[in-house]
């Protein structure tokens, strides 16, 4: 079977914008579909929508409990995200996502960016394409967090080092070469935002590949003419000023929670329970790269075969020194290797460039069917255990799609059609990854806290409706999605202090479990004004469908809403 004619699609500057659309792409029906999510992201975009509303853009806080755990530069770019495309008020979750769909467009330019100079422009194109449409990836682009763009911001760094490296393999780098100048910017550039976005991660990517290299190599003058002398003040001018800011405004609480409540944690253990043993990372892997997945086998094989190439040497230093280190932290998430992904991506579309070995097409698509089989598998335990019944349609499209592109996409590679077979695995997987966002959108757990908004709604009890004062009072259900939703005012509290909010004429949602508690703290008190209804939750804390129930105290003044 012939390779697809992409040539004329892909040369100069279109692959590397090519492979951005497909990220694009890939990571919208997430950005679109998900409601918030507990817990990380909704923490994320309510201290983002604080800042907005405070003027305040220096103390990261969610509600009054300071967020010192990461650095202002994915808040900063969400609250511009919000500025300029929605307001604070709308609570709508799909502004603060922005900058993490853009963070993996980046990602994928700069990789294919990348590959394009190191194996040509239909590998470029193929390496962005296969980073911008993993399952991970795609993923965090559709998620208010920092990971999509970390990803973005060290990939454009190892971009510029990688461009830097080759040079010096062709000829001594030269001080103040006008041609250079553009790389050592991406680089230090791409640095100084990861450490604004997630602190030191960039770093354990970006410095033991470059020592590693100088090590192989037996060679350091190359780092010499990484332009040092304007690099460093460039990555201050970035970071510096917020620094400075947040240790006045802190009095040095960020970087004693940052460094030693949160990093130290990490390292020492598996902090809030994300621990796993080494080799977790590995495992994960064929799942996490899915579609591309087929490819693996052949990207380590690469990798080990042709190690004596120097841009394949360079995209070893990237991967193992940085992977080693994320599998030796005791705390484990499936997103902390996303900074390697372009390595692996970079080494598959370099695989590609030469004929593939029988042990690595037949164990390639082996991994790809076990690839789809986990998705799918994922899949119908959501669905049965969480799933409602418009769920049904939007899983069936995800395993049929999954199964077709690690199915056709092995036969393909088997059959030596490698690149085709790529091709259609990956059109098949962003299929895939679309359903599963919507999916995802139909498990119960995820829609607890839009639906108890709009329980409030539907109520008339949502203060923003100007009908009765707030904030909201609610108890057991203590997650951050309801915050983000109800506003920074959001009174998370037990049965005792729903019936405060009841006797001030706030409204209040309480629990089952929590509803005797409550019925006996309000006995006998009287509701100024209106009567307020209480939204009463069938053990929604575990995902169980809402029932909802209007309830007024004795001695209200007026019939609730049925």
């Amino acid at each position: 079977m012939t390779r697809p004619d992409l040539d004329r699609y892909i040369a100069g500057w279109r692959g590397p914008l090519l492979a951005a659309l497909l990220a694009l792409i890939a990571g919208l029906p997430s950005l679109l579909l998900l409601p918030p999510l507990d817990r990380d992201e909704s923490r994320y975009a309510q201290a983002t929508s604080q800042m907005l509303e405070s003027g305040d853009y220096v103390d990261i806080r969610f509600q009054d409990e300071p967020r010192w755990k990461k650095p202002v530069g994915i808040y900063w770019m969400q609250a511009a995200a919000v500025s300029l495309t929605s307001r604070v008020e709308n609570r709508d979750i799909a502004p603060y996502r922005i900058p993490s769909l853009l963070g993996a467009m980046l990602a994928a330019w700069a990789c294919a960016w990348m590959g394009s100079a190191l194996f040509g422009a239909r590998a470029g194109f193929l390496a962005g394409a296969i980073l911008g449409t993993t399952f991970l990836l795609s993923s965090e682009a559709g998620i208010a967090k920092t990971d999509a763009m970390l990803c973005g911001s060290v990939t454009l760094a190892m971009a510029g080092l990688a461009r830097l490296y080759m040079a010096s393999k062709v000829a001594p780098l030269v001080k103040g070469d006008p041609v250079q100048r553009p790389y050592k910017l991406m680089l230090w550039l791409g640095l100084g935002l990861s450490i604004l976005i997630k602190g030191p991660i960039g770093l354990l990517v970006i410095v033991p590949a470059a020592l590693s290299l100088s090590i192989w190599d037996r060679s350091w003058a190359w780092l010499k003419r990484l332009g040092w002398g304007w690099g460093i003040p460039l990555v201050v001018l970035i970071v510096g000023p917020w620094a400075i800011a947040v240790t006045i405004a802190t009095d040095g609480g960020f970087w004693r929670d940052a460094l030693i409540g949160d990093m130290a944690s990490k390292v020492a253990g598996g902090q809030e329970s994300h621990g796993a043993w080494p080799g977790s990372y590995l495992l994960l892997s064929p799942l996490l790269l899915f579609p591309a997945t087929l490819l693996l086998p052949a990207a380590l094989s690469s990798g080990w075969s042709r190690r004596a190439e120097p841009a394949i040497r360079f995209l070893v230093c990237w991967l193992v020194p940085a992977w080693l280190i994320f599998e030796a932290t005791p705390t484990k998430l499936p997103h902390y290797t996303l900074p390697t992904f372009g390595a692996l991506a970079l080494l598959m579309a370099a695989a590609l460039t030469r004929p593939i070995g029988k042990v690595s097409r037949r164990s390639g698509a082996g991994l790809a069917v076990f690839g789809a089989v986990v998705v799918s598998g994922i899949t119908v335990y959501g669905l049965t255990a969480y799933g409602t019944s418009t769920a049904q349609t939007w899983a069936t499209i995800t395993i049929v799609s999954a199964v077709t592109a690690a199915l056709i996409g092995g036969f393909l590679l088997l059959n030596r059609a490698a690149v085709t077979g790529l091709l259609v695995a990956i059109g098949f997987g962003v299929l895939a990854h679309a359903a599963l966002a919507g999916t995802i959108r139909q498990l119960r757990p995820l829609a607890i806290a839009p639906r108890l908004e709009a329980a409030l709604i539907d109520h008339g009890l949502a203060p923003k409706q100007g009908l009765v004062p707030g904030p909201v009072a609610i108890t057991s259900f203590h997650e951050p999605s309801f915050v983000f939703l109800n506003g920074r005012a959001t009174e998370l509290t037990d049965a005792a202090g729903a019936a405060r909010a009841l006797a001030e004429g706030r409204p209040a949602i309480v629990e089952d479990g929590d509803a005797d508690a409550f019925r006996a703290a309000t006995a006998g008190t009287a509701v100024p004004g209106r009567a307020v209804a209480v939204v009463t939750g069938h053990n929604y804390s575990s995902g169980d469908d809402v029932r909802l129930t209007v309830y007024a105290p004795p001695g209200a003044g007026t019939e609730p809403r049925p």
